[in-house]
């Protein structure tokens, strides 16, 4: 471990666990997936959280889901999912609504115009991924995949 990582990432000591090491994997993957990612997101001005958010209220349909549901549902938890959906219904990207028997749960959909945006960004972003990914082969990525999956089952 001492020397140059593969990444060229210096090593001065080696890591205390092999669990360390994997963690440390996994956030610098992480990283640059998540840097990639924002580049492609950049020009139609949306973060990857708000991403998230429209790709999970596609996934929904036209019932969509109360604000509770959309943030058990995200990548990652953001403290003030109200403020997000704020701007993202400034932008015309989505619609809430308050229900009629109990005024305490709102309702968010996706509007035309968010899955428009999504469908532009579909193939610019299956062609993202496949360039990130297509060297490790279908088997690598399946266990990948599970081995993610696992790593969360804590």
């Amino acid at each position: 471990m001492v020397g140059k990582h593969k990444d060229g990432i210096k090593q001065d000591k080696p890591f205390t666990s092999l669990e360390a090491e994997v963690f440390l994997n996994l956030m610098r993957t992480a990283d640059l997936f998540a840097r990639s990612g924002e580049a492609i997101l950049k020009p139609v001005g949306l973060s990857l959280t708000q991403y998230n958010v429209l790709r999970i209220l596609r996934g929904a349909g036209e019932q969509g889901l109360c604000c509770r549901e959309l943030a058990e549902r995200m990548i990652t938890r953001d403290p003030d999912v109200t403020r997000l959906l704020d701007r993202l219904e400034r932008r015309g990207l989505l619609a809430r609504s308050r229900d009629s028997k109990d005024r305490r749960i709102i309702t968010v959909r996706i509007s035309a115009a968010g899955r428009r945006i999504l469908k532009d960004l579909d193939t610019p972003v299956a062609k993202h991924h496949r360039k990130q990914l297509s060297h490790m082969g279908q088997g690598d990525l399946r266990r990948l995949a599970e081995l993610l999956v696992a790593a969360r089952e804590t």
